[in-house]
């Protein structure tokens, strides 16, 4: 049983495939996720430090307004200074809630609880100053402003200091483990890129091999196929050349052997019919009708003997045997002839005249056979180095599935190919045929050119 590659290689490819796709479908999940990380590691880091900001610019904000409430004789815009100080004690808280919910954790809980302390004794404060009297204002706003407004505005602001640089530090903290993750990403994408090219090596490492293999193996066959292609052509041309030998032996015999007996049986009955009484009219008859028979035997074993092998192509050539042939189909059949021949075909090998001549033969009989033509033209054309035959006839053209099937035109490719020639059908329904051979002639070596000249000459 033979070993199927593809299904292996199928297989291999599109686990590779999956793999790619499954691992760039993590990897980017992934690294979504860790941008996202970042992304609100920094977005919480920045609304920390706008809450802080924040409560620093009320904490400050407040003493100013404290300031001037102090250096204010007057204490008529007290409601004012205690209307702007509550907003400012109100939006100080909101940035407080909101900071916890930002950096609420062990880490942060305790200057968080601290913060908040400070803030609630840095407002309360702040409460009795919006009571004072213009005399109290003047004889104690410098006092309570250094020991009970600003330790406490500092104590705030060093909390919120303190807070500014947890939150900067858990910052720093998160982009490492955000710069963590991405090592650990990267790490498996160049483990997953190992695998792929581990994978997509072996993959290739075999495709490789096994096209080796194939190509091998195609090699191999192929080389067989041409040898058995060299020994059918080979056994092909010994069956020609045999079948050929055997029709000239068989023609041979029937005109010299079966022709001879026959005229000398005619003979006979000749000297019979001299020798018979003439008073004896059916004994006359008998021999007239012996000598008919003998005659038409005569004829018939001449037309085998002619139609195997025509004498003539051995005894005169190509285009003597040609016309002749051309006369007798257009006697046989009623369907002329028209056959042009150019250039010195006398000095050609037998094999070359022996397959034009077959040729030209099996032409005029499909013409005859599947044309239904009305008339046929034979060109042959005789070079130094080619030689090229046409049969052309105005009939209903050649199918398809004729061109494939026909033997007639199988035996002429066949003896065609034999002498390396080649052979080109054009055909069309209602239009007729055209075949054509060119067939190469051998080059004569120069020693035989010397020696021919000199017989010549």
């Amino acid at each position: 049983m033979q070993f199927r590659t593809w299904p292996v290689a199928a297989f291999a490819v599109g686990a590779l495939l999956l793999l790619v796709v499954v691992s760039v479908l993590e990897s980017n999940r992934r690294a979504q996720e860790i941008y996202a990380q970042l992304d609100q590691v920094n977005q919480r880091y920045h609304e920390v430090e706008a809450k802080l900001r924040r409560m620093r610019s009320d904490v400050n904000m407040s003493g100013i307004f404290v300031r001037d409430y102090l250096l204010d004789p007057d204490g008529e815009r007290a409601d004012a200074y205690r209307a702007q100080l509550a907003d400012f004690k109100a939006a100080n808280t909101t940035a407080f809630r909101e900071l916890r919910t930002l950096i609420s954790g062990p880490e942060t809980n305790a200057q968080l609880n601290s913060l908040r302390a400070k803030l609630q004794e840095y407002w309360q404060a702040l409460d009795p100053l919006l009571d004072w009297t213009p005399a109290e204002k003047l004889t104690q706003s410098f006092r309570f402003l250094r020991s009970e407004v600003i330790p406490r505005r500092d104590a705030v602001l060093a909390i919120a200091q303190e807070i500014e640089e947890i939150n900067g530090t858990t910052m720093a903290t998160q982009r490492t483990e955000v710069a963590g993750q991405q090592a650990e990403l990267r790490r498996d994408l160049l483990t997953l890129l190992a695998w792929s090219l581990l994978l997509g090596g072996v993959v290739a490492l075999t495709a490789v091999i096994r096209l080796r293999q194939l190509e091998r193996q195609s090699v191999a066959e192929r080389r067989h196929a041409e040898e058995a292609e060299h020994r059918m052509r080979e056994l092909s041309q010994q069956l020609v050349a045999t079948q050929e030998e055997e029709r000239k032996k068989l023609s041979r015999e029937l005109h010299d052997h079966v022709g001879q007996v026959l005229t000398a049986l005619r003979m006979e009955l000749g000297s019979i019919d001299r020798l018979r009484a003439s008073e004896d009219g059916s004994l006359a008859r008998a021999v007239a009708e012996s000598r008919q028979l003998v005659d038409n035997m005569v004829r018939t074993v001449r037309d085998l003997a002619l139609g195997l092998r025509p004498s003539m192509l051995d005894d005169f050539g190509l285009q003597p045997a040609l016309e002749w042939h051309a006369r007798d189909f257009t006697r046989r059949y009623g369907l002329p002839v028209d056959l042009a021949v150019s250039g010195d075909l006398t000095s050609l090998a037998d094999p070359y005249a022996t397959c034009v001549y077959r040729v030209v033969q099996e032409a005029l009989t499909n013409c005859v056979r599947h044309a239904k033509a009305t008339r046929i033209r034979v060109t042959v054309a005789g070079t130094s180095d080619v030689l090229a035959v046409t049969v052309v006839d105005d009939g209903v053209g050649i199918k398809v599935e004729s061109r494939k099937s026909g033997l007639g035109l199988r035996g002429i490719e066949e003896r065609v190919r034999d002498l390396d020639g080649t052979l080109d059908i054009h055909s069309a329904p209602g239009v007729g045929t055209s075949l054509t051979i060119r067939i190469p002639l051998p080059q004569a070596k120069p020693s035989e050119e010397v020696q021919f000249a000199r017989i010549a000459g």
